[in-house]
């Protein structure tokens, strides 16, 4: 099983709104472990040291060793929740993993060739980036920390789909097992710029706004005497 992070933890016992706060008080991130068969733990992390993490793409696509005193369990983020208004994390759930019972989670896909793509390289195509990740499922073995796609030969008008990812074996895509290939990569024509009005345009239009509007003309007056 490869591990990509190790992450010290305590387990709590208090639970609730006001012991949240006491704990992000204190330098902590209340968080949950939970599956692997087991009942949920509540444990506390350390808020500075995760905040260095959270940004790290590698983080969401790898299992992580949680030391909990003389324990140690692997597991996978599966959300981070963050300060809607701070540069702080509110709550993090984390799944326990096993090495026996497959995963779901999202990795990221990495896009290469790009540049030396005919489409793009000699047919002045440019580059629309549909998803840049995607659900599978494996075991914690077979976990790939990130999907490729080669965009190398790709021409003008061309898509790449989920079905065109190469899979690692034993990782299976599970929107493809329902029939659902998204478009992950396309290398489309440019949008045509908008042509700047002429001089002659310019002053024509200049010409009908300076323009006095007609006067409409007086209703008949047919009142009662």
């Amino acid at each position: 099983m490869r591990i990509g992070f190790e992450i010290q933890a305590d387990f709590r016992d208090d639970q609730g709104k006001g012991a949240s706060r006491r704990l992000r008080r204190h330098g902590k991130i209340p968080a949950i472990l939970y599956g692997g068969k087991l009942a949920p733990r509540q444990i506390a992390l350390d808020h500075q040291h995760m905040l260095t993490l959270v940004d790290n793409e590698k983080l969401y696509s790898s299992i992580i060793r949680l030391k909990v005193g003389d324990e140690t369990q692997e597991a996978i983020i599966k959300d981070v929740q963050m300060h809607p208004a701070k540069n702080a994390i509110v709550h993090i759930d984390m799944l326990r993993v096993l090495a026996d019972e497959k995963i779901r989670i999202y990795v990221p896909i990495h896009f290469k060739g790009a540049a030396a793509a005919p489409g793009v390289k000699t047919q002045g195509g440019v580059v629309s980036h549909r998803i840049s990740d995607v659900e599978v499922i494996c075991l914690p073995k077979d976990f790939p920390e990130f999907l490729e796609v080669d965009m190398s030969e790709m021409q003008l008008n061309e898509t790449k789909f989920l079905s065109d990812i190469p899979l690692p074996e034993g990782v299976v895509i599970p929107q493809l097992q329902h029939g659902r290939n998204l478009a992950v990569v396309s290398v489309h024509a440019p949008r045509a710029a908008e042509p700047e009005p002429t001089e002659a345009a310019a002053a024509a239009e200049g010409a009908v706004a300076a323009a006095p509007a007609a006067e409409a003309p007086a209703k008949e007056g047919g009142g009662k005497k």
